[in-house]
Parts: structure tokens; sequence; C-alpha cells
């Protein structure tokens, strides 16, 4: 599950996103290389994958219904993030700067105001849910927080450059919860 999350995310970084600085600034490439290479790659790889760890199914003493609970978050939350950055996307021309209101699709079905960070939590929720591992749980938290934060700046970005157009959101990230 992890390898599909990382090649659907070099996936959208080569065909699907459309950089500019406001929206990625340049300190932010660094935090988050480090957020990936540190707690996902080094941690994970370590307490998940190294040979001296027990099979996280044996750890995790698998319960069908849990893991297939766990397999759907995932698969939903991966598609729904594709989907969200696909809409993202097709708001900016290529090399352009413009912003618009993300309306349709996703953002009718999840009411909040950043999907893309909620179905990405929820498909490393059900990544997590599959080993249940302290690493993957050590990754997961910092990023929804980050995630968190960076909905509640859009939500206020939203706001101050569209006005009475943008129809604030009632949540920005998880519904009725963030």
């Amino acid at each position: 599950m992890i390898f599909l999350h990382f090649l659907k995310r070099e996936y959208e970084t080569v065909f699907v996103h459309r950089f500019s600085g406001p929206t990625m600034p340049i300190f932010n490439i660094f935090k988050n290389s480090a957020h990936y290479w540190l707690l996902a790659g080094l941690n994970i790889a370590v307490f998940t994958y190294s040979p001296s760890q027990s099979c996280p199914t044996a750890r995790a003493a698998p319960i069908f219904g849990w893991n297939l609970l766990a397999v759907l978050l995932f698969v939903v939350g991966e598609v729904g993030n594709l989907s969200t950055h696909l809409q993202l996307r097709d708001l900016r021309t290529q090399g352009g700067k413009e912003r618009g209101i993300p309306r349709g699709g996703v953002y009718d079905v999840v009411p909040v105001t950043c999907p893309n960070y909620f179905f990405e939590t929820m498909a490393w929720t059900g990544i997590w849910m599959t080993n249940r591992s302290l690493s993957t749980l050590a990754f997961l938290v910092p990023a929804v927080y980050q995630m968190a934060v960076w909905a509640k700046k859009k939500e206020r970005r939203y706001r101050s450059e569209f006005g009475d157009t943008y129809g604030k959101k009632k949540y920005t990230m998880i519904p009725y919860v963030i």
C-alpha cells in the first residue's frame, strides 16, 4: 500500500500538479521532503520493513473485516485524493498563477475546504490499520496536523481572495471534526 501511495504521488508530481511559488514556497519543499524521507522513508522502513521486525500481518493479528476496511479506506482515500488533485489542476492553466474556487465533483461530496487532505488522511489511516505500527502512526500524526494547518490557511485565503463568491465551509479538512 505504501509503495502504491508513493507511486501515485510520483505520477501526480510529474503529470498532475502545477506548482508555483505561492502554492509551494521553497521552504515547504525541504520540509515536505524531510517529512517523507525521514518519517516515511527511514522511520517506516527501519521499523516496519526491517528483517529484525516481525511480519506486519503477524504483529497485527489480522482480522478479515478490519483489514478489508483498511484496504477500502486506502483505495477510497487514494482515488479521492487523485480526483481532488485533478480538479485543482484544472483550475490553473499550464504555467499560470491564477486561482479559482474548486466546485463540483469531490467538493460536492465531501463538504470541506480541502478534501485532498481528508482523502490523504483516509489513505494513511488505512495503511496504519494494516500494520498498526507506531512508526506509521509517527508519520501519520504530524502529517494530519500539518495538513490541518494548511487547510485552515487555505480557508482563510479563499475568503480573503474571493469574498462572498466563496461560500465559507464549516470544516476545513475532516467533516464534523476539523
